[in-house]
């Protein structure tokens, strides 16, 4: 059994960097993982990277603070 079975991830900005290599961890680990990311393209390619068991979600999540 992995150490993630049966839990769900949700990573914002996951199309590269840390947030990409993050969400393939937690995969690995056994969690269904969603990723967003703002450009479709992006977010498209990532997800073909990868594989089974994430799910992706096109949205822009930079807030500004005022």
């Amino acid at each position: 059994m992995k150490k993630l079975d049966g839990k769900v991830a949700v990573l914002t900005g996951a199309t590269s960097g840390m947030a990409l290599a993050s969400a393939k961890l937690f995969r690995d680990e056994g969690a269904h993982v969603y990723i967003t990311g703002r450009r479709r393209e992006q977010l498209d390619i990532a997800l073909e990277t990868l594989g089974d068991g994430v799910t992706g979600v096109q949205a822009d999540s930079h807030g500004s603070c005022r």
